[in-house]
């Protein structure tokens, strides 16, 4: 047999097991404050870092498509270059159909300025609005509890 004392359970309540908020302790109101605000502070910081990463995420497809777009830019200066080449050689077709890629090119690349642009927006910058704006709704409740509580 074990030489430990036994601890008996208290019997369990509908509530979730805690007496009325009046009937507790100051000791053990303390520690379900520290309890609930290292709870509120661990999913805030949670909230915090998911939209960090959806950001992040945005900016770096917006980064990827700026890379896209200056690809697209070193073609459409071959492309000119090619244009100039054959024009001068006075081959009227041949420059006139360069031109046309080189018109594609460009187009192509301002397109992909354009959306990169547009998502590295979505991803700057990097604050958790949201967890923000949470954190300043909880900071409020628990101003208006303490006043409830001093009245």
């Amino acid at each position: 047999m074990s030489t430990e004392p036994q601890t008996i359970a208290p019997p369990s309540r509908p509530d979730g097991g805690q007496p009325p908020l009046a009937d507790q302790s100051l000791a053990e109101l303390t520690r379900r404050l520290s309890d609930q605000s290292t709870l509120l502070v661990r999913q805030e910081l949670d909230l915090a870092k998911a939209e960090l990463a959806e950001k992040g995420k945005q900016a770096g497809i917006g980064a990827g498509l700026f890379g896209g777009a200056g690809v697209f830019g070193l073609y459409a200066v071959g492309a000119l270059t090619a244009t100039l080449i054959l024009a001068l050689s006075l081959a009227v077709a041949g420059w006139l159909a360069a031109l046309i890629v080189t018109l594609l090119y460009a187009a192509i690349a301002g397109v992909l300025a354009l959306v990169g642009k547009s998502r590295v927006r979505k991803g700057v910058p990097p604050v958790p609005e949201r967890a923000v704006e949470s954190v300043k709704e909880d900071v409020q409740v628990a101003k208006l509890r303490v006043k409830e509580g001093r009245s």
